[in-house]
């Protein structure tokens, strides 16, 4: 799975850190809900996974902090509005 930069993108974390892969994403709505976009594509090997599992994993690094709301969308997520 790679990250893409995308239309919309307007940051990237981790850039100039070799430690880390860079990843383009998007700030979006308003600042208090910190949302953060990005885009990701699969290799041929990971759809045929998913197809014959139906199943995809996601791993957070919380660093002992409480967890934060996650969403993952086939579709790129519209600004996140509590109101």
């Amino acid at each position: 799975m790679q990250p893409l930069n995308f239309d919309g993108a307007n940051i990237v974390f981790g850039a100039n850190q070799p430690e880390y892969q860079p990843l383009p994403a998007e700030r979006v709505g308003k600042p208090e809900t910190g949302q953060i976009n990005t885009c990701w594509e699969l290799s041929p090997d990971e759809l045929k996974q998913i197809q014959e599992t139906g199943k995809i994993w996601v791993s957070l690094l919380t660093f002992g902090q409480p967890l934060q709301p996650v969403l993952v969308s086939v579709d790129k997520p519209e600004p996140y509005d509590p109101e």
